[in-house]
C-alpha cells in the first residue's frame, strides 16, 4: 500500500464539500439539492465512478467550478467520492439537503479552508483515509475573541 496527499489549495470566494457515496446517481441528486436550495449559489461538482467506465461525472451551473471539480476529483481519484465546489454560499445552507440523499454515505469535509485528502492506494485503487481542515489552533480564545466570533456571526446573517 502507498499512501499520498492530495493538497486542495483554497480560493478567497470559494468554498468546498467532500464526501463519498455509493451510486452513479448521486451527480443529478446533488445538482438537484443544491440547486433547490438557492438561486444565487455558483457551483460544480465532480465525482469518481468507482465501477463499470469508471469515469469522473459532473454536473453544476458554472463552467469554470464545474471544470475546477473535474480536475479535483480526477485528482483524488478515490472510488464514489464527490467534491463541490461553491460560490456565493456557505455548505451550511446545503448540508441538510445532500445528508439526506439516500446513496449518500459521509461528508468528510465542508470548509473554506485548504485542505489536505490523505489517501491510500492498493493494486485495486485508492480511498481516502482522512481529511486535514485548515490549520492548528494557536491557543485558547479571550473574552475579545468571543465578542468578535459572536459579532462575525451576526453580521454574516447566522444570528440575531
Amino acid at each position: 500500500m502507498k499512501t499520498k496527499i492530495i493538497s486542495i489549495e483554497m480560493a478567497p470566494d470559494l468554498n468546498i464539500i467532500f464526501g463519498m457515496s455509493h451510486f452513479i446517481k448521486t451527480v443529478e441528486d446533488l445538482y438537484e439539492a443544491i440547486a433547490g436550495t438557492s438561486t444565487t449559489v455558483e457551483f460544480g461538482i465532480g465525482f469518481c465512478e468507482a465501477s463499470g467506465p469508471c469515469l469522473i461525472r459532473s454536473d453544476g451551473n458554472n463552467d469554470d467550478l464545474i471544470k475546477l471539480a473535474e480536475q479535483q476529483a480526477y485528482d483524488i481519484a478515490c472510488g464514489h467520492t464527490f467534491v463541490i465546489f461553491m460560490r456565493n454560499a456557505y455548505p451550511i445552507n446545503f448540508l441538510p439537503r445532500i445528508k439526506m440523499i439516500p446513496e449518500i454515505v459521509s461528508i468528510f469535509c465542508a470548509t473554506a479552508n485548504p485542505i489536505e485528502i490523505i489517501i491510500a492506494e492498493t493494486n485495486q485503487g485508492r480511498g481516502v483515509i482522512g481529511v486535514i481542515d485548515g490549520f492548528m489552533p494557536k491557543g485558547i480564545e479571550t473574552a475579545e475573541d468571543k465578542q468578535k466570533r459572536y459579532k462575525f456571526l451576526r453580521d454574516i446573517g447566522y444570528k440575531r
